[in-house]
């Protein structure tokens, strides 16, 4: 695994937290036969989620394709929940009103969830701490006395991203924190009752853990011993920084280039503070792999950390947000070690968010045909089970713009539907911010193809190869045929629903390029994912 530390400028990956887990995936089980004894028992799991953690912009290797189906909190959770596309859990914000954490979404989701799959099928305990979905413990959808099923154990946060002064759902009833930092940092007492469910839980029951942390979300409030760290450090200067989009779709066309010292100095400080919260994680994940190894149940358990999105400091000239298409916005870190998983792996597979639940799943025995998700057990690919020559080639990303149908009293020459503003009216997101891509990976090809439900009905095309930061759309120079492909690829998955999610579907030659095609009904903020909540 690695920390977030950093000696004379460079940020450094330290085997401190893993003791002996390697990048992507990875460690050697001891080839003693007290362990290969263990193996016939069912894994146990752990699965630490942590929020806003990029992998393109620092501090992770760029090699792992692993790619988020939603740029944004909430869709983002509910395709690691359900392993469903946005279009099939019709989650489209962070709102009540985007489905997020509402009565519908518990109604028609929450039964299917993967926890509680694992829990009915195959005799898992299973425990979460931390950040659920955005609008968990709202009133109007059962406020934090509602406990979603498929959990024996319970400590979830209300609402979005906090450090201190917050309340904490145990098993239905509010615990309420202050600001005490030895009491009440989030981070910290999310690896306190870790430790503690690992001492208290049924040792003849396999057991699946998942920890989701605030870090690196804003407000970016760092433990006291960590608040001087990474003070002389900036964002990443990479080829997109502070770069005019002048062919990328009308949201990032307004940015203003150069950004304002006032934005730069605001993203470098968020940078800094960000990287800060992040040794509270490395403190938590290190005190889980002690406490397994100590318990002598670390080589039978499978240990996943990733991120439910990317984000960006200054790259087009947007000072810091998500929401947006690109590689720093949908591709996050992954690493993975467990049991039969080789060291030193690493995969050029597309894996996608929605392939964490089948994983799990896979991990415990289950038959993923038996369930409605979108995405497949990359578990194959890891312990060399798989013909990487039949993995999938594309994924998609979804996201609904938000904004209001008012203009920005501080923005107003924008017009309505802006939102996300910055002082100097950069505004990250809008309502007709609604696209779909297809993200194409294989030995071959390497490729995003993006439409916009807006006025212009923009594509953006990007060839990673030969262009990896994404700073030439080649949607008018690219040929036709490619076009065609990419545009009925798009529709297919945008249409998709389980199995069919999986394939590459047949290409129809008389197919002709029309993005105007994928969504139902042209006009701002009439999208597909809309529509499904009407």
């Amino acid at each position: 695994f690695f920390l977030f530390r950093r000696t004379m400028g460079s940020v450094r990956v330290c085997l401190r937290t893993w003791l002996r887990l390697s990048l992507i995936c990875v460690t050697a089980l001891s080839s003693n036969l007290a362990v290969v004894a263990k193996m016939y028992r069912k894994p146990n799991i752990v699965l630490i989620l942590t929020d806003d953690l990029d992998v393109a912009i620092g501090g992770m290797v760029r090699h792992i394709m692993h790619f988020v189906a939603s740029p944004l909190c909430c869709p983002s959770r509910a395709s690691i929940l359900t392993g469903k596309y946005p279009h099939n859990h019709h989650v489209i914000n962070n709102t009540l009103e985007g489905n997020c954490s509402s009565l519908a979404w518990q109604k028609s989701q929450e039964s299917a969830t993967f926890p509680l799959l694992l829990q009915k099928l195959a005799y898992y305990q299973t425990f979460f701490a931390g950040k659920y979905l955005n609008e968990y413990g709202n009133p109007e959808a059962g406020g934090v006395e509602y406990v979603p099923p498929g959990w024996d154990y319970w400590f979830a946060l209300e609402k979005n991203s906090k450090y201190y002064n917050y309340t904490l759902s145990v098993n239905g009833k509010p615990q309420r924190h202050g600001q005490n930092y030895s009491q009440d940092y989030l981070t910290d007492v999310l690896a306190s009752v870790s430790l503690e469910f690992l001492s208290y839980k049924s040792n003849y029951r396999p057991f699946f853990m998942m920890v989701s942390t605030p870090a690196p979300h804003s407000p970016w409030t760092a433990a006291p011993q960590y608040e001087g760290r990474f003070s002389d450090i900036k964002a990443p200067r990479d080829p997109s920084f502070n770069v005019h989009g002048k062919d990328k779709h009308w949201l990032i066309r307004q940015a203003k280039t150069p950004m304002t010292n006032s934005s730069v100095e605001f993203l470098d400080d968020a940078f800094q503070k960000r990287w800060r919260t992040l040794l509270s994680v490395d403190d938590l994940v290190e005190k889980v792999v002690k406490n397994l190894e100590a318990r002598g149940e670390l080589e039978n358990t499978y240990i996943m950390f990733t991120s439910d999105n990317g984000y960006h400091t200054g790259q087009f000239s947007l000072p810091v947000d998500k929401r947006q298409l690109y590689e720093f916005d949908i591709r996050v870190p992954l690493l993975v070690r467990g049991p039969n998983i080789k060291p030193n792996q690493t995969s050029p597979m597309l894996i996608a968010n929605v392939d964490l639940g089948p994983t799990i799943l896979d991990m415990a025995g289950i038959n993923i045909n038996q369930t409605k998700m979108d995405g497949i057990s990359f578990l194959p690919l890891m312990n060399g089970q798989s013909n990487s020559s039949s993995w999938r080639t594309d994924m998609l990303v979804e996201y609904e713009g938000e904004g209001s149908n008012i203009s920005d009293p501080a923005c107003p020459l924008l017009g309505p539907g802006v939102s996300e503003c910055f002082p100097d009216c950069v505004c990250e997101d809008s309502y007709n911010n609604t696209y779909a891509c297809v993200r194409t990976v294989s030995t071959s090809t390497n490729l995003q193809y993006c439409e916009f439900d807006d006025s212009e009905v923009f594509v953006e095309v990007y060839n990673l190869t030969a262009d990896p930061f994404q700073l030439t759309n080649i949607a008018k120079s690219i040929e036709q045929e490619v076009l065609e492909k990419m545009n009925h690829r798009l529709m297919m998955l945008q249409s998709c629903s389980g199995q069919s999610c999986r394939t590459a579907g047949v290409f129809d030659a008389r197919y002709k390029f029309d993005p105007r095609l994928m969504f139902n009904d042209h006009g701002p903020h009439i999208s597909r994912l809309h529509q499904a909540l009407k």
